[in-house]
């Protein structure tokens, strides 16, 4: 059995890098999503497009490096490796060679607040991808050899991306401090002596907990029809019995009442400042004016801290800013890269005096609406492609409970003022709340 909800209609306006009065006539985007329930309790969310023939079918489990426990950081993405290690149907390494054989690509990815698998095939592939995925979700060979293999692969990885990287090390350390209670203080690749350690019935029991049909949302987008779809899901997936999947419960992180600072020395040519501020989670409006400010602050080479700091005084090689959108209070953090002889105490005074200029003067009118189109427009063009369709539905249903708030995004961009801006940074962005890390190059 499964439910069906009506649809629901979106009317996107093309906000381009022009003056309101300059905009073209709206553009009109259409999202028919269906919502579906079988017995068992899997979700699936569907959107017809016939436009090419091709489909894309996303999973979406409810469980990340925020479910993990102490001494078994990074198994959520570990086990991401392992769905790839075969099943039943589907034999070691069969999952790719299949999958490409028929025409289509494969990748998935785990955060800290859930664990995606996505294919992208030709339209009349769909009951192979049903099969595929059906198949990893209830059957999944687990073994002592499948996990040695996989935990080297994401051991060097992390070696790659973290213990190598001076960005991933600097962001590594950041969360480590900024929290002292919830678990996105841990790396999502997790700690190496925790992935040396993880045993094959750890992997196991967190899979059998975490990848069951009521803990999964599976999105299809692309040119297939919804009533044979949803047959064929009914026929794969309806005997995978459901079970009771833990309770997801994350730790209230403390206010942070004082700055802290960490110092990081690693081999590295250039110095490097990272600052973050404890910010809201999706489900917050205030995120909306956030986005606004970071895009004004410091995204692109026409914002105010790149200008500054990279063109004006020349004492920094690149700016950016990073606010992910997550299920509890996430890091509003401001990156840079310090040039050769310049003080890094120096460039994070700078970045301070201008956060404080949206204190005392709000912004102009048209740096405000060149953030909001800018924004709109990515977010137009995340929705171009079945696969973007896809990812967004489905990451919209995981943060906020509901796919169709996304209809609300342009609205709530378009309905952010200059009081919010100011709002916004005098509520979040004060010393007492903010973690420094600086990165001190060490000499070989």
């Amino acid at each position: 059995m499964y439910r069906r909800s009506p649809y629901f209609l979106i009317f996107i306006f093309p906000l381009l890098l022009l003056p309101l009065p300059l905009l073209s006539q709206p553009l009109e985007l259409r999202l028919n999503v269906e919502r579906h329930e079988l017995r068992n309790g899997l979700q699936i969310l569907t959107l017809e497009d016939h436009d090419l023939p091709v489909l894309s079918y996303y999973t979406f489990y409810r469980v990340g490096s925020r479910d993990e426990n102490a001494g078994a950081t990074g198994i959520a993405h570990l086990l991401e490796h392992l769905m790839f290690n075969g099943a039943r149907r589907y034999g070691p390494k069969e999952f790719d060679q299949v999958l490409e054989a028929n025409g289509g690509f494969g990748n998935a990815y785990t955060t800290e607040d859930m664990t995606v698998y996505h294919e992208s095939v030709p339209s009349d592939r769909l009951k192979l991808i049903v099969d595929l995925e059906s198949d990893r979700m209830v059957h999944l060979q687990l073994t002592e050899d499948g996990l040695a293999k996989e935990r080297n692969v994401v051991k060097e990885e992390r070696r790659l991306r973290t213990d190598n990287s001076v960005t991933g090390g600097v962001f590594e350390l950041l969360h480590a401090t900024a929290y002292t209670a919830h678990s996105y203080q841990w790396p999502v690749i997790g700690w190496m002596s925790d992935l040396d350690q993880i045993t094959i019935e750890q992997t196991r029991a967190f899979y059998e907990s975490y990848y069951t049909p009521e803990n999964a949302v599976v999105v299809i987008v692309g040119d297939f029809d919804t009533n044979e779809a949803i047959r064929l899901l009914k026929t794969f997936y309806g005997p995978i019995r459901s079970r009771v999947t833990p309770i997801r419960q994350s730790t209230i992180e403390p206010g942070q009442y004082g700055e802290r600072r960490a110092n990081l020395h690693k081999y590295a040519e250039l110095p490097a400042v990272a600052v973050a501020y404890h910010a809201p989670a999706a489900q917050n409006v205030d995120v909306y004016a956030l986005d606004l400010f970071q895009m004004i602050l410091a995204q692109g080479e026409s914002s105010r801290l790149h200008r500054r700091l990279v063109y004006e005084e020349q004492v920094a090689l690149s700016v950016s800013a990073t606010y992910p959108w997550m299920l509890d209070p996430a890091l509003f953090t401001l990156y840079v890269t310090v040039t050769e002889n310049s003080d890094p105490d120096y460039v994070e005074s700078m970045i301070y005096e201008e956060i404080d200029r949206f204190r005392t003067e709000q912004v102009e009118d048209k740096e405000l609406q060149k953030a909001k189109n800018i924004l709109t427009a990515s977010f137009i063009k995340d929705l171009e492609t079945s696969s973007g369709k896809a990812d967004r539905i489905g990451n919209h249903e995981i943060l906020f409970g509901d796919w169709s708030a996304i209809l609300s995004t342009p609205d709530f961009y378009e309905s952010v003022t200059k009081d919010d801006i100011q709002r916004v940074v005098s509520t979040y962005f004060s010393e007492r709340n903010r973690t420094v890390i600086t990165m001190l190059p060490e000499v070989r």
